[in-house]
């Protein structure tokens, strides 16, 4: 049987703003307070996912959350109508209300983990929702992306859902921005990694900036998804590069099939760690493990030019392509080591640069925007047919965006409740085109 890599993107939502949010992720600090253009943020996700398709690759749309996030506001004290409510956090608590608009939904790298069938013991799809639980803007998440992820993954037969762990420091997950699947190729058991970024039971941590994943959230979703032991490793980030803004392990280190790319710097005990690996890796195929040294790239210009956040995928013509962001062609030692590596002894044999300014000033790349789930092709027919991207849904969806998407979002804007009825009335008809019934909390009052 056929199996695929099937990216799910996330379509950026109607309140995409640069509030500077996430303590930790330098892009999205030094960006702060920023105008956004919501329009050109979503065109240019669809954009890339239209290009994979063009590439002969399945691709998947994920909905975004609906923002602002009223019952939080509520939760939180504020009462009266809709209105009422937006305009007395925006007097009172500006910063709980940049929460609440959030639309950082969009990076669907950390919508969940997703392990495939070949892996787990039941012969199913296992999809554990990431609860966020380290920034308030992201902690919100859960329960609303686990109704999304449901209305995609529909069929029982074939997929099996989890609860986001338990919202306790202890369990802190971030989902697949930290976890990397190693195989032979894509229908065959793979080696799961689990990369964290602290453990209860050590001292061993990051010293400025939060460790985002822990190792006991790490074991908890690999528990779920019923994966052997033997195929599993629980790798730890080095803490340096977390005080550096390598707040996920994205952000250091991609992985693809029998390929493993990833900086010298990126994990404790970083040679016990490549030991472990070429120990457990199974495959007829050789393993490639390319370690980027820091005389080539520093953690600095990885992290200024998302290099490790590009996608690495596999060709259907055969091969492996880096879809990278263009900041990478503006830091010098980054295009000429991705060109070099093109020309290397390796799988991977072409770079493709993509314009996705919009999410990288707000701290994400490409592969924070996509959630790669593999599917065996009963699998992938079992998925709702209408979040499979075809140029018939592009272009629908591109109309949609010029449609209901403000080209300029302010700090100030945020006050405004007419934002709140654009976003609400742009997603409603979003959930009719993608099949996706009544998913958001103001389409079941």
């Amino acid at each position: 049987m056929n199996y695929y890599e099937v990216n799910f993107d996330g379509l950026v939502g109607p309140t995409h703003n640069y509030a500077g949010l996430s303590y930790g992720n330098v892009a999205s600090k030094s960006n702060a307070n920023k105008v956004s253009n919501p329009k050109q943020a979503a065109l240019q996700g669809l954009e890339k996912m239209w290009h994979l398709v063009q590439l002969g690759l399945h691709q998947g749309v994920i909905a975004p959350n609906a923002r602002p996030d009223l019952r939080t506001l509520r939760v939180c004290g504020f009462s009266g109508t809709d209105a009422e409510v937006i305009s007395q956090a925006a007097k009172s608590q500006p910063q709980l209300l940049k929460a609440c608009y959030s639309a950082s939904s969009m990076w669907t790298a950390n919508a969940a983990t997703v392990s495939p069938s070949c892996d787990s013991a039941d012969g199913k799809v296992h999809l554990t929702s990431a609860n966020l639980n380290n920034k308030l803007h992201r902690a919100i998440e859960a329960p609303q992306t686990s109704q999304i992820l449901k209305s995609i993954f529909n069929n029982n037969d074939y997929f099996s859902h989890h609860d986001a762990l338990p919202q306790h420091p202890m369990f802190g997950d971030e989902g697949a921005a930290n976890y990397t699947r190693l195989a032979d190729s894509y229908g065959h058991q793979g080696l799961a990694l689990f990369v964290y970024g602290e453990d209860a039971h050590t001292q061993v941590k990051p010293q400025l900036f939060p460790a985002r994943q822990t190792r006991q959230a790490s074991e908890a979703v690999a528990r779920s998804h019923q994966l052997d032991p033997h195929n599993t490793l629980y790798i730890q980030q080095n803490p340096e590069v977390i005080d550096q803004g390598v707040f996920h392990n994205d952000v250091i280190a991609i992985g693809n099939e029998n390929v493993f790319l990833f900086h010298e710097q990126a994990f404790y005990q970083q040679q016990k760690v490549i030991e472990q690996i070429n120990s457990a890796y199974r495959g007829d195929r050789p393993l490639h493990l390319i370690e980027v040294k820091n005389a080539d790239i520093s953690v600095e210009d990885a992290v200024k030019s998302y290099i490790f956040n590009s996608q690495l995928v596999s060709l259907p013509s055969g091969g492996m392509a880096i879809i990278a962001p263009g900041e990478c062609q503006t830091v010098g030692k980054v295009e000429q080591y991705l060109s070099a590596l093109c020309q290397a002894s390796n799988p991977i044999s072409e770079v493709i640069y993509m314009d996705l300014k919009q999410s990288m000033q707000n701290g994400g790349g490409p592969a924070c925007l996509r959630l790669r789930v593999t599917l065996s092709e009963q699998e992938l027919n079992a998925v709702n047919q209408a979040c499979l991207l075809d140029e018939h849904t592009y272009q629908r969806l591109t109309d949609w965006v010029n449609r209901h998407y403000r080209d300029r979002l302010s700090e100030d804007d945020l006050a405004d409740p007419s934002l709140l009825t654009e976003s609400q009335q742009a997603l409603d008809e979003l959930t009719q085109l993608l099949n996706l019934g009544t998913i958001y909390p103001f389409q079941q009052v």
